[in-house]
């Protein structure tokens, strides 16, 4: 057992390592203060959805309080194949917003990826320079594009990555979810300050049409269904790094919805837990590897107790260590995202067994997208 020990010893060495460096990571990200200035960015937004009529709404509404010149922005929705009224949901509100320039377009499949075809689609019309993708569930802040485009003017810049944040909510599987959120994006901000950036969110996410055109947009990942985000940021990484940036400004920040079960979530993160084998980055292959058996190795540990085969203090001891160094990021990622921290120690137990499953799952089954199973 002492090589158990010694093995497991190794494993949170390097566990804290590497969110130790994704907290340095994190400080080195400075917050971004608008300032007074004409805007002058013309943006595209582009919005793929399927069957959601009843979020729509939400994001919709959001828009027409947008505080930003309507001549400078247009909107580009995307439909996949949707059964529902989502379309009809859409033109009525632009009946009601007739000053807002909208489009409609369907969702042309060419490839295993239903979403990339759907950005691709709305990238080949768009009008203005800047292409910046939302989801259909979220809702965006008056001062969203304003906060973009001043960022733009002041740096040289040709990708940004937003954050996204979940609403409070009071039930456990909503604070499980926002403290999983909180981790992952502290490990986006972290990783953009270690200049090894290699996740970010299609929530929240701003590229010019001529960088998507010289990266040749999706080209050579189209056969992966999920990561129309992360793979267009590790090909911008590999190209142009300088020109690739992380905008942390609390009104540049998209709410997005939580799942409202377990099922659903489960599904979600093996959806996002799939492209991992994909990743370019030695820091994110790493990072993924001691992940995965940090948590694996809390469940083994658990076994070996139960059986008397290591002592409970070891264990109390490991779970210690990764409960403080996660929760120092989560924290601090908190202080930007402005999110609840409850249920905390309970989310901690649930973790190791939940992502350990996603992670396994995610190498050996399938998922779902939109009702649609995908391999």
């Amino acid at each position: 057992m002492e090589i158990v020990n010694l093995l497991f010893a190794l494993i949170f060495i390097n566990y804290v390592i590497f969110i130790g460096l994704l907290i340095w990571g994190f400080s080195k990200i400075k917050s971004f203060k608008k300032t007074a200035s004409e805007n002058k960015t013309s943006f595209s937004v582009v919005i793929p959805f399927r069957n959601e009529e009843k979020k729509l709404p939400e994001l919709l509404e959001s828009f027409s309080h947008l505080k930003y010149p309507k001549e400078q922005f247009e909107l580009i929705f995307v439909n996949d194949a949707s059964s529902d009224e989502s379309e009809r949901t859409i033109n009525r509100w632009r009946m009601e917003n007739p000053w807002i320039h909208l489009t409609i377009l369907d969702n042309v499949r060419i490839s295993k990826s239903p979403k990339k075809d759907a950005i691709q689609r709305a990238v080949t019309i768009a009008k203005n320079p800047w292409i910046i993708t939302t989801d259909a569930d979220c809702e965006v802040q008056p001062e969203w594009l304003t906060t973009y485009d001043n960022y733009i003017q002041n740096n040289e810049v040709e990708m940004i990555a937003g954050a996204v944040r979940f609403p409070s909510r009071g039930l456990l599987l909503s604070h499980f979810q926002q403290l999983d959120l909180l981790s992952l994006q502290g490990a986006t901000i972290g990783s953009f300050g270690l200049k090894e950036a290699f996740m970010c969110n299609g929530a929240n996410f701003a590229y010019t049409k001529k960088l998507f055109w010289d990266l040749e947009g999706f080209k050579g990942n189209n056969h992966i269904a999920s990561g129309d985000d992360v793979f267009l940021l590790q090909k911008a990484m590999a190209k142009v790094p300088k020109k690739v940036h992380y905008l942390k400004a609390k009104e540049a920040i998209v709410t997005t919805k939580p799942e409202k079960s377990w099922a659903k979530l489960f599904k979600q993160r093996v959806r996002w837990a799939s492209k991992a084998t994909a990743y370019q980055s030695d820091f994110s292959k790493g990072l993924a590897i001691i992940v995965l058996l940090a948590n694996l190795s809390l469940l083994i540990g658990a076994l070996l107790v139960i059986f008397g085969l290591m002592s409970w203090q070891l264990l109390t001891v490991l779970f210690g260590i990764k409960f403080l160094i996660d929760f120092f990021l989560m924290y601090k990622t908190n202080k930007f995202l402005g999110m609840r921290l409850y249920s905390a120690p309970i989310s901690a137990i649930i973790y190791p067994i939940f992502s350990t499953v996603v992670a396994i799952y995610s190498l050996i089954g399938g998922f779902e997208w939109k009702r649609e199973n995908i391999k």
